[in-house]
């Protein structure tokens, strides 16, 4: 069977990795770092103990209209790990809680019911948001999306601050890293129409139940096919198609290593940048909240995720604000907000804290950047691209980079002689 090789780790490799293994594919995955994931992953707290705590970098979320993510998952057999919640909770300062279920509608009419409780909006702008979304639903094939911000499209709906912030911006930073103003309307448009009113459970919420890292760790080499071989620690300068190594490569790297890795391909990535996320992870002598999750609003605070009865882990996405402040400074900021929105926290008492910048998280989905996206098809036959920058059909998520593992898988397949489509 011909050999394939791949450089990167993380999600978007190892997809292409298990699609080809299922082929009976030769596969030699090599990841630089001494554990696979890339940038959802997990580490010690402390490495020197063996036995330390491990924590994610931040918490990953899917939805249920992932549908590679969860195949991807099904492959490595840990589909039970994922834990899905059908519904959301929204908390103001002071503690007031507004959820999102489902109600007996259909789809996309499925969340009417609670949304006309959501009191986290006045009447009239639960009524602007709904209008808003029946035109997303009818303007989501306008071709000039990619060239206006969502915050562009919504101010064209006449949409109220208190709406945006604390309906729009909320699911939207989440999902795609970015805030309204910067977000292109195309990925933002994506989210709202596949995420939330796609299906009756396209917006339930993924959350994995072990650190992400047991997901994909080197133990489930085997379950990737016997003849995927996971090389760590293992660092690859340069791939030369012509070299006759492998019949095949697959250049699974972030957008700023792909042409020192792959060059001569000509690619314009100018316009590409990051926008970071940052975890701040708070260890308490006593439970905050019984909630399992929450969006928290009007703050530096956007999601709270209670990890274990004592231990919780908050998140901002687009967190440009929180890089130049100290871990302390951040770690102050996040006590004090909790303690706004749970009142247990006023009483609490922080035994432990750490705080995970992570400065090139995703790219910043801003508008034009759709057309820079590039295939993963190269002007080398035998030279495929994967990660979740490239056109994925799909903004920067777990779910994009899987999507981006099986497009590589499914152009090395083809190349071979292979029919096999992998992307669902």
């Amino acid at each position: 069977m011909p050999r394939v090789m791949i450089v990167g780790g993380g999600l978007a490799g190892l997809s292409a990795a298990a699609a080809l293994g299922s082929l009976g594919f030769r596969v030699d995955l090599h990841e630089a770092r001494p554990f696979l994931g890339g940038r959802a992953t997990s580490f010690p707290l402390a490495p020197s103990q063996e036995d330390s705590e491990r924590i994610d970098n931040c918490q990953h979320v899917l939805l249920r209209c992932c549908d590679n993510l969860l195949d991807f998952y099904r492959r490595c057999g840990v589909e039970d790990k994922i834990r899905f919640y059908d519904r959301l909770y929204f908390v103001r300062p002071g503690g007031a809680v507004d959820v999102l279920a489902p109600g007996f509608l259909p789809a996309p009419f499925h969340l009417t019911g609670s949304f006309l409780r959501f009191r986290a909006l006045p009447a009239g702008d639960r009524w602007r948001v709904a209008r808003a979304l029946t035109a997303l639903m009818r303007e989501r094939h306008r071709s000039d999306l990619d060239r206006i911000t969502m915050s562009e499209w919504l101010a064209l709906k006449r949409m109220s601050t208190t709406a945006v912030d604390h309906f729009w911006r909320p699911i939207l930073v989440s999902a795609l890293n970015e805030e309204p103003d910067r977000a292109s309307a195309l990925p933002a448009f994506q989210v709202f129409w596949q995420g939330l009113l796609g299906s009756r459970h396209s917006y339930e919420m993924g959350v994995p139940a072990v650190p992400l890292a047991d997901l994909y760790s080197a133990a489930l080499e085997a379950r990737l096919g016997s003849g995927v071989r996971v090389h760590l620690r293992s660092t690859v300068e340069g791939l030369d198609p012509s070299s006759g190594k492998a019949d095949f490569y697959i250049a699974a790297v972030p957008f700023e290593r792909v042409s020192a890795v792959a060059p001569g391909l000509d690619l314009r990535l100018e316009r590409f940048e990051y926008s970071p996320i940052t975890g701040i992870h708070l260890w308490y002598d006593r439970p905050l909240t019984d909630l399992p999750h929450a969006v928290l609003l009007d703050r530096t605070l956007q999601w709270l995720f209670r990890k274990s009865e004592t231990y919780v882990q908050a998140v901002v996405s687009a967190s440009r604000s929180l890089l130049d402040r100290t871990k302390a400074e951040i770690v102050e900021m996040a006590s004090l907000e909790l303690r706004e929105f749970f009142p247990r926290a006023r009483e609490a008492k922080l035994v432990r804290s750490h705080v995970v910048k992570e400065t090139r998280a995703t790219y910043s989905a801003v508008p034009g950047l759709e057309q820079q996206r590039p295939p993963a098809q190269t002007a080398y036959p035998n030279l495929f691209l994967a990660g979740d920058w490239t056109d994925t059909g799909w903004p920067a998520t777990m779910e994009g980079a899987v999507r981006s593992g099986y497009r590589a898988a499914e152009g090395v397949a083809r190349a071979a002689g292979v029919d096999a489509v992998f992307l669902k």
